[in-house]
């Protein structure tokens, strides 16, 4: 079994360590017929780059408006997590320079809008959110940056089987050349959602991107993610979100961060 995926399913300490070890020896693709190894941008088995737009397929409540404090029944928050969602203030966040929480690695991809995929270099996927105004960089070999921010450090492969949700979406199957992996730690802790549902600094992301070619000529995005965050949650947080493929930049609009 795919160590990445393994890990999905073990305690948070076992994880890091089989990702590290996952991530060490898929960080360039091989070449065919044994030759020398290909950069990630041109060994990639499919293509995410481009514009895409969100689809809101669930959890509606949690992403197209602000929950009331409190409401926190879709999160599997251990006491802590309970307590630190109870004392949400959006007012002490702004006034601190915090209005950015939500937008963090953990609870990026949930908000509602667009995303620009590119190569930054042929090592590394720049996936820039219009939400927050907020890039993420995923690097495929040593990570230029010590983290510590909003987005932390994530470190990408090509993981060459199928999705590990195993689903077809309308009617369509994943494709055939695979995933991209992806695992980030590093970053500031952060809300889940809007309504303070935090998690920690010491939480892991891994998240599978995948590419669907669905029957009609659209193409979907599907990013499964897990957040193991001992500190507080009680057992890892799983979720999928839904974005379909533009033809160009239409819509695109970069906003600031809101903390409500």
């Amino acid at each position: 079994m795919n160590l990445l995926r393994l890990a999905r399913y073990t305690t948070h300490t076992s994880a890091v360590a089989l990702l590290a070890c996952t991530i060490a020896t898929n960080a360039y693709a091989q070449g065919r017929g044994g030759g020398p190894p290909q950069p990630p941008r041109l060994a990639a088995p499919v293509d995410l780059t481009g514009y895409w737009v969100s689809l809101v397929t669930e959890d509606w409540r949690y992403r197209m408006t602000t929950p009331a404090k409190g409401d926190t029944g879709s999160v599997p928050l251990n006491p802590e997590g309970q307590k630190a969602a109870a004392a949400w203030d959006p007012v002490q966040d702004e006034t601190a320079g915090n209005q950015c929480k939500v937008y963090g690695a953990g609870g990026l991809m949930r908000i509602p809008g667009r995303l620009h995929i590119t190569w930054q270099d042929d090592a590394t996927l720049k996936v820039e959110a219009d939400a927050g105004t907020q890039t993420r960089l995923l690097y495929f070999s040593g990570p230029r940056t010590q983290g510590g921010d909003w987005q932390g450090v994530s470190v990408a492969s090509w993981d060459r089987s199928r999705s590990p949700l195993g689903f077809q979406f309308f009617g369509a199957p994943p494709s055939s050349g695979g995933s991209l992996a992806t695992v980030t730690t590093k970053f500031k802790a952060g809300y889940l959602y809007r309504n303070g549902i935090p998690y920690s600094a010491n939480a892991v992301l891994t998240e599978y991107w995948d590419r669907l070619d669905v029957p009609g000529g659209d193409s979907l995005l599907v990013v499964s993610s897990e957040i193991v965050d001992p500190t507080y949650l009680a057992q890892p947080f799983w979720t999928s979100t839904h974005f379909k493929k533009q033809n160009d930049a239409a819509g695109w609009n970069p906003t600031l961060c809101a903390a409500r």
